[in-house]
């Protein structure tokens, strides 16, 4: 079944807060206006859900590397174009190479992952086929990272699929120099 997205933003972004977040990222090595724009709809909302995805991406109990990997990948089962270009962008500033975008994009097998890598894939591929992680899965996980460790990889991956779904369903569009997918 072929998946569609919205080719143009079925909640336009709020000019005011657009405003608001240029002004605010003029300084910053990546462009998200559109999505605080477009939760500036619901700014109870939008403060909640902002602090705890903000928590999980500032986390400090595992290598920001692998979080992004984790993001990576269930924004590209996800198909959210959006969430996939804006963190490539944050990937490679903390250490994805371009490769390895690239390869989140196929069958795990088509890339030599090191184990602790595949392990978090497959997790995320887990919740994104099952909403559950698999037992051989959990058990390679265990070999490789702490409880605390585990769930804050899960809470990555979980928090970056409901983004998914929102930007998605919202049709939110990229933003001036966020890249798309990878050639």
């Amino acid at each position: 079944m072929a998946l569609t997205r919205p080719s143009s933003a079925r909640i336009q972004p709020e000019e005011a807060a657009a405003a608001v977040a240029r002004e605010a990222m003029k300084t910053l090595p990546h462009n998200a206006v559109n999505v605080r724009a477009t939760m500036a709809h619901h700014p109870e909302l939008s403060r909640t859900f902002n602090g705890f995805a903000s928590a999980v991406l500032t986390a400090e109990g595992t290598p920001r590397r692998q979080r992004e990997l984790v993001i990576l990948r269930m924004g590209w089962n996800c198909q959210a174009v959006y969430e996939f270009g804006q963190h490539t962008m944050y990937g490679m500033a903390h250490g994805v190479t371009e490769a390895e975008v690239s390869a989140v994009t196929r069958p795990l097998s088509e890339h030599p992952w090191s184990d602790q890598d595949r392990a978090l894939l497959q997790m995320t591929d887990d919740l994104y086929t099952d909403d559950c992680v698999s037992d051989p899965t959990w058990n390679e996980l265990t070999v490789h990272w702490s409880t605390p460790e585990i769930l804050e990889f899960l809470m990555s991956a979980l928090c970056y699929r409901a983004v998914s779904g929102f930007l998605n369903s919202c049709g939110v569009q990229l933003d001036d120099g966020v890249p798309g997918w990878p050639s």
